[in-house]
């Protein structure tokens, strides 16, 4: 809706999206640290659906992807379909140092490589394994980054305007480049 005014079922649903985001996790070949670590923020001492969050298997409903681990060549594919199924807009996480940059296994023959080389990311959760802390910063920049490209008509606009730095989740320092 870049240009024109939004119809109001559109502001209500993209309000509803901003609001109760559902999010996805692909293991794209990790050692399963940051799955626990993901699990762990489901758990009520994180309690991640205070932000309305709600974790969903169907990548054709899901809002935000979460990725962990370094991605070999079997999962590549399987990946770049699954980032295909969801609807705009779509927000990606690659959580981890695998998933970030590739980790301990870069390099090897069966590792296409970090995330980023199959898909795009929005968001880095650095860390072997990220806290639960961190992973819910990155979703809650995630959402601010989301309703920030709905309330200006899509993501493309953070190309027009030569926004294309990706944002980064340090460890122990909250968020970077994000307000949360």
């Amino acid at each position: 809706m870049t240009g024109e005014r939004q119809s109001l079922s559109q502001r209500i649903a993209n309000w509803a999206r901003v609001k109760s985001p559902w999010v996805t996790v692909f293991n794209s070949g990790a050692c399963n640290a940051c799955d626990i670590e993901i699990i762990a923020c489901l758990m009520p001492r994180f309690d991640v659906e205070r932000f309305g969050i709600l974790a969903k298997g169907s990548p054709r409903h899901a809002d935000i992807l979460i990725v962990t681990g370094a991605v070999t060549r079997k999962q590549a594919s399987r990946l770049r379909r699954i980032w295909e199924q969801m609807p705009e807009p779509k927000y990606v996480i690659a959580c981890g140092a695998c998933g970030a940059g590739g980790g301990v296994f870069q390099g090897l023959y069966h590792v296409v490589g970090d995330v980023g080389t199959v898909i795009p990311v929005d968001m880095y959760v650095a860390g072997c394994p990220p806290r639960p802390d961190e992973i819910i910063n990155a979703v809650v920049a995630c959402l601010n980054l989301m309703k920030e490209d709905l309330a200006r008509g899509g993501k493309e606009w953070r190309k027009k305007a030569g926004d294309t730095d990706r944002k980064e989740i340090t460890p122990g320092t909250g968020t970077k480049d994000v307000k949360v």
